[in-house]
């Protein structure tokens, strides 16, 4: 896939986008590869924890980097296909208060992130580069088919930096 123009995605996804340094296919199948590894390198109990009040669990993030790479996959879908209409926002927060992700088991949720992610390459090998150059209004931001593929490799990146940086550094 071309490299991401600037004028393809809002700002608020500067942050995700930055930690793509190459093929962001590549990045996609690579995390396929290693994030399971990394998830299997957590111990059980600090699937509950949180390192501050009000703060998700281990367990919840996880799910949230699954639930929101559906969500992105989806838009990216419409966008690519061609519907036009405008996507409204999605609410992390009670995706994540309504997912009973803590009565998971790490194994459940390594296998449904390869399904998912498996899903979404065949689909994102599927779209040309006019599709992937297709824009649309998500969450009242104008962004591109290829953007959103992107925000996926990079959304899970910048969650594994917090799991490491604030989660599990004590485990190091």
């Amino acid at each position: 896939m071309n490299l991401l123009k600037s004028d393809e995605y809002p700002a608020i996804y500067d942050d995700y986008i930055e930690t793509i340094v190459g093929d962001v296919h590549e990045e996609l199948v690579n995390q396929l590869e290693t994030f399971p590894d990394f998830i299997k390198a957590i111990p059980e109990e600090l699937g509950t924890y949180t390192y501050a009040e009000g703060k998700w669990t281990v367990k919840e993030i996880l799910c949230h980097i699954i639930d929101t790479e559906r969500v992105m996959a989806y838009r990216a879908l419409r966008f690519a296909r061609n519907d036009m209409t405008a996507l409204a926002s999605f609410e992390q927060d009670e995706f994540v208060a309504n997912g009973r992700h803590n009565e998971r088991t790490f194994d459940s949720i390594i296998e449904e992130f390869i399904m998912v992610r498996k899903s979404n390459l065949i689909l994102f090998d599927t779209f040309n580069e006019h599709e992937l150059a297709r824009k649309g209004m998500a969450s009242d931001r104008l962004i591109s088919v290829r953007a959103f593929i992107y925000v996926v490799a990079g959304h899970l990146n910048h969650h594994r930096i917090i799991l490491q940086e604030r989660y599990l550094k004590t485990q190091e």
